[in-house]
């Protein structure tokens, strides 16, 4: 896929920030009335980025035996694709509400577009995220036959509407992902890996402000 393919003309897309960790299910909420919202034409597409308190989340192809520690956090049911993920401080997420009507209504292109977003912001630091064929999310060539995950993918559409979105691994806890297998990816060759595991000494201020420039490159104008 090409830039011109990933590029539409569309109209900005409003952010919203919070600093202080979000329970899961006012996320939930907020998205929810925020896609309605957008369906009824009240409000502007919205990219939101936050941090969870620790919990686990199961995705519509969640596996029982994926959980290995289910005392461990709490775990959330939800409607979005994937499988089981981990989600707590230290971890950008960004969920992504657009009225793909108003874009490219095309659910492969709008994943491939995520990945692309990923991609670009990670380079800004001089990371390589790579797509994998069979694997959602963007891995880290760590060498040796060693693939690291840094980012997850779950999305959900309704009318066109896109949400949830994507979580990037800034600086969490990463003993937590052991609670699961996560994204139900078992292999022993196949670990998890962070912005600062990976030795950069970044904040989530440096990557928030990755992800809107390479936001824009991908997806169109955007708004504060």
């Amino acid at each position: 896929m090409n830039e011109k393919e990933i590029r539409p003309i569309a109209p900005p897309v409003k952010w919203m920030i919070d600093n202080a960790p979000v329970a899961y299910d006012r996320a939930l909420s907020v998205m929810e009335d925020r896609v309605r919202a957008i369906h009824a034409g009240e409000k502007s597409d919205a990219v939101w980025l936050l941090e969870h308190p620790s919990l686990y989340t199961a995705g519509t192809s969640a596996h029982d035996e994926d959980l290995i520690e289910p005392d461990r956090f709490p775990i959330h049911r939800t409607g979005r694709g994937g499988q089981y993920t981990y989600h707590g401080p230290g971890q950008r997420i960004a969920y992504v509400m657009l009225d793909l009507k108003k874009r490219r209504p095309d659910v492969r292109w709008y994943v491939h577009a995520l990945e692309e977003w990923i991609i670009r912001a990670l380079a800004a630091f001089n990371v390589v995220g790579e797509r994998r064929d069979g694997r959602v999310g963007i891995w880290v060539d760590r060498g040796g036959g060693r693939e690291d995950k840094i980012a997850a993918i779950g999305v959900r559409i309704r009318h066109w509407i896109t949400f949830h979105g994507i979580a990037i691994n800034v600086e969490p806890d990463l003993t937590h992902f052991s609670g699961i297998v996560p994204c139900g990816i078992g292999d022993e060759n196949l670990g998890v890996t962070s912005l600062v595991d990976l030795g950069l000494p970044v904040v989530m201020a440096d990557l928030d402000a990755a992800l809107v420039s390479a936001f824009s490159e991908v997806f169109g104008e955007t708004e504060s």
